[in-house]
């Protein structure tokens, strides 16, 4: 299927590792220039390099979005390149661990920076831009939001936020043609997760018992597939949908635990 995304200019923060690489390169694939703003030069360089080495175009800008002016320095490095903006996926993020009992109000405010406050930010910056192209917006968002998780208060709220803005930014920029949908991640097995798993006792014996938690297939969840979904979302093939919060993960949050593999 043509997703007539050809020389579309789209943003993806974390675009440099995990979910965020996977979202450009499939945005690649279909002929689009991904931007990847991220706070890793070398990483960024070296998902650039891969996306050049493929035929890709794109670009890249190294910014910490934890901090309002490096989102708007990012937009405004962009729109300097290409003079437009077709589309934004906000993703960038991490799981920090910033829990009720034992966390702090400096944690948790620098968690809701580093994980809510720069999709706001940089929404807020490229909207203009987006106005013009009626580009249309992706929030990634982390299956905590609805399942809670535990010790993860500030990565909880800062979800329930972005499902929160997917809705009420579907509601407002419906006049200017703007479609704004969420894609929830639940056990999706990226570079950072295999860290994880490496790092615990058990860890592969613990990886076997969440994929048998997975009802369709009981396996994680692939960096593509969720890219597939943001992909489809970004192109005028889901031109008739917005406010939406799809789950791309097997099941996992929707389906009845019955269902989980002894």
């Amino acid at each position: 299927m043509n997703l007539n995304l050809n020389e579309k200019v789209i943003i993806v923060t974390g675009g440099a590792s995990g979910i965020g690489e996977a979202i450009v390169s499939q945005l690649a694939l279909e002929g689009a220039f991904p931007v990847i703003i991220d706070r890793n030069a070398e990483k960024c360089e070296l998902v650039f390099t891969k996306l050049q080495a493929t035929g890709g175009y794109g670009m890249t800008v190294v910014a910490d979005l934890s901090k309002p002016e490096e989102c708007k320095r990012a937009v405004e490095e962009v729109l300097a390149r290409f003079g437009r903006i077709h589309g934004l996926v906000n993703n960038a993020g991490i799981n920090d661990g910033i829990g009720l009992e034992n966390g702090s109000y400096e944690g948790f405010i620098n968690s809701i920076h580093n994980n809510l406050l720069h999709y706001y930010l940089i929404a807020q910056n490229a909207l203009p831009a987006l106005k013009e192209s009626k580009g249309p917006i992706v929030n990634i968002v982390s299956k905590v939001a609805e399942t809670g998780q535990g010790g993860t208060s500030a990565y909880a709220a800062a979800n329930g936020g972005r499902s929160a803005l997917t809705r009420e930014w579907a509601v407002e920029l419906l006049k200017y043609g703007i479609r704004v949908n969420a894609v929830v991640v639940a056990e999706c097995y990226t570079p950072m997760y295999e860290t994880w798993i490496k790092s615990i006792p058990n860890g592969e014996e613990q990886l076997k018992e969440i994929e048998n938690r997975i009802p369709l297939g009981n396996r994680m969840t692939k960096a593509e597939e969720i890219a597939n979904m943001v992909v489809f979302l970004l192109s005028n093939r889901s031109n008739h949908t917005t406010g939406e919060i799809i789950h791309v993960d097997g099941g996992y949050v929707n389906l009845d635990r019955a269902l989980i593999k002894k």
